[in-house]
């Protein structure tokens, strides 16, 4: 059993944030991550992908971003329970408590979900089987593991030009097969790609992987015509997306909009005591940006506040005042 002021379930950029403002207004904090390192999906799937959106940032590598965060939330001095999944949530007079599926039991005051999209998984290219691991992958952790290779990226929204224009300085040749003539992907990287020496075959679909042991070749079909053609690749990247699912959090109670948790505008859900932020917090015009994220968890935490301690108050001061 730890106590502890607030816990927190998700170690993505959102609840790391969240962990090191809840240490700035004097809480004490624990972190509950499914993954066995904090960073969520940017460590897990994107890690040197670079990231334009963060305030303060031209362009920040995701594995960047998440050390400095963990270096940011180090300073409340957070109890880390990594690689451990929230099965079961109890409700007290005045705490809750979250149950792992380590036996591992957290008491707090307040509860702040910052999941992210839940447990993900990759969409599985269909005619990949038994290649994965044989030059088939859906992320690719480090960039140099694949420097000098023929790629083939599979996938029209932006994980998939992200992957084709991160991997164009190193590879040897990088291919973007999308079944579709447009892309999801956000306009100006769409633009970026067709002005780099990436080849882009639209409307394509992968229609076969060959060789031994490892890939080889691709064949790829045009959609309706059907002519082929052949691709060398050493490396295929399916960045098809991820099915994301809550897990035992959808069995807590509380009110959702598909898979994700609503909130007022103090990110407080349906249940006493516990609030959300990030991804996994829906509302009203909710903007899925890391940069807000960093927001909602900070105006989380001054909303539970409180809750912790009558004495806290919700408006926190500025960060500049403290000693």
């Amino acid at each position: 059993m730890h106590d502890v002021d607030l816990v927190i379930i998700g170690a993505g950029p959102s609840g790391l944030y969240g962990a090191y403002y809840a240490g700035f207004r004097g809480m004490s904090v624990a972190v509950i991550d499914s993954l066995p390192e904090p960073g969520g999906q940017i460590s897990a799937l994107y890690p040197e992908k670079e990231i334009f959106d963060v305030a303060g940032f031209p362009a920040v590598k995701g594995q960047r971003l998440i050390d400095e965060l963990v270096a940011q939330a180090a300073q409340a001095d957070p109890l880390f329970l990594l690689g451990e999944s929230a099965l079961d949530l109890w409700h007290g007079e005045d705490s809750v408590e979250v149950v792992t599926d380590a036996g591992t039991r957290v008491r707090a005051k307040a509860l702040l979900l910052t999941g992210g999209i839940g447990t993900f998984t990759p969409r599985e290219l269909p005619v990949g089987d038994g290649y994965l691991g044989r030059g088939l992958r859906y992320f690719v952790r480090r960039l140099d593991e694949v420097a000098g290779h023929d790629v083939v990226v599979v996938g029209g929204g932006d994980s998939a030009v992200d992957w084709a224009l991160a991997l164009e300085p190193l590879a040897r040749s990088v291919t973007l097969v999308h079944r579709r003539p447009a892309f999801r992907a956000h306009e100006r990287s769409v633009a970026t790609l067709r002005a780099s020496s990436v080849r882009v075959l639209t409307p394509y679909e992968v229609a076969e992987i060959s060789g031994e042991p490892h890939v080889g070749e691709v064949v790829v079909e045009r959609v309706k015509e059907g002519d082929r053609v052949a691709l060398p690749a050493q490396t295929v990247v399916a960045a098809l997306g991820f099915i994301a699912d809550l897990g035992p959090i959808r069995q807590w109670g509380l009110e959702l909009r598909k898979r994700h948790v609503l909130v007022d505008r103090s990110m407080r859900t349906s249940l006493p005591r516990v609030f959300a932020a990030g991804d996994i917090s829906d509302y009203d015009g909710k903007v899925r940006l890391i940069s807000v994220g960093f927001g909602e968890a900070a105006a989380a935490v001054n909303n539970l506040a409180p809750l912790v301690n009558p004495a806290f108050d919700t408006v926190p001061g500025h960060s500049s005042d403290a000693a």
